[in-house]
């Protein structure tokens, strides 16, 4: 079976927060525009994973012949929601070469010392590259909302500040698809409690996960906040229900197929003689 076998619908529009979208509406187990299951999944999976890279390297070889476009993938999501998966299980089935990955942290006193976007602007993807930020830009109206980490008026200046950045990137020939992973808090508390149960996952807990679980609904509310101010027509966010993690990989690898199709990418033409140079080579 073909890897659209199982696609119902396509899941761009299902998946999209437009104008009247509610994340507290969003069943975070669903499979919106899927009606395979994980074994169905994991192959359409594997169908892509050719597809996707075929499509990566045709950006990439326009890229070095001067073809100005590329894409960036933003992942945003509450802990053990699964970005490191969609980084290891679809961004890996890319050539890494042309992959910018940047995995944003707590800001260090040298990046808090200018404004926020500052940090971010030396990772955002070069011309034939598919950038990846792993966390983003939006933490400092996520963390930073519910943080209380900088004045109301200035993370409500951010807002206009990230639209008007990611219009620029859009401007100069960047796609952008801004995935948030919907993690179910239930399946959030199994999740943390496999890590604790496993020596080999307990490195990845920290005693900060409660804390942060403690606030889930300022989260929530933040989250909605961000889609009602920054889901754009030139950058839209995508909300993943993530309890299924086949299934979230799945949908943001056909949401990175579908934006590459969108550019409707050649092979780029040689710049010179193939011809002439067949019979030079045969010559050597």
């Amino acid at each position: 079976m073909g890897r659209e076998t199982f696609w119902a619908e396509d899941p761009d529009p299902l998946l999209r927060a437009g104008e009247g979208f509610q994340l507290a509406d969003s069943d975070t187990a669903a499979t919106p525009g899927f009606d395979g299951r994980k074994k169905d999944g994991a192959a359409a999976l594997a169908e892509g994973a050719a597809i996707l890279a075929d499509l990566q390297e045709r950006l990439f070889a326009a890229g070095t012949l001067g073809d100005r476009r590329s894409v960036l993938l933003v992942l945003q999501a509450m802990d053990t929601a699964g970005k490191g998966g969609i980084v290891t299980h679809v961004v890996g089935q890319m050539n890494l070469g042309g992959v910018r990955y940047a995995g944003f942290k707590k800001p260090t006193h040298v990046e808090l010392a200018h404004d926020f976007l500052w940090r971010i602007w030396s990772h955002v993807p070069a011309a034939g590259e598919v950038g990846v930020f792993d966390r983003s830009h939006y933490e400092d109206v996520l963390i930073g909302r519910v943080r209380k980490l900088a004045p109301e008026e200035e993370i409500e200046r951010r807002y206009s500040a990230i639209n008007e950045f990611e219009l620029e990137l859009a401007e100069s020939g960047t796609t952008m698809i801004k995935v948030m992973l919907n993690l179910g808090k239930d399946e959030q508390k199994k999740r943390l409690g496999d890590r604790l149960k496993r020596v080999d996952k307990q490195w990845k807990y920290t005693t900060g996960d409660v804390d942060e679980r403690l606030l889930w609904d300022s989260y929530q509310d933040a989250y909605q906040i961000v889609f009602d101010r920054t889901s754009t027509a030139y950058a839209p966010w995508y909300v993943v229900p993530a309890d299924r993690k086949w299934y979230a990989r799945l949908a943001v690898q056909h949401l990175l197929i579908h934006a590459l199709e969108e550019l409707q990418l050649e092979w780029p033409e040689p710049d010179y003689d193939v011809q002439v140079e067949k019979a030079r080579l045969a010559a050597s």
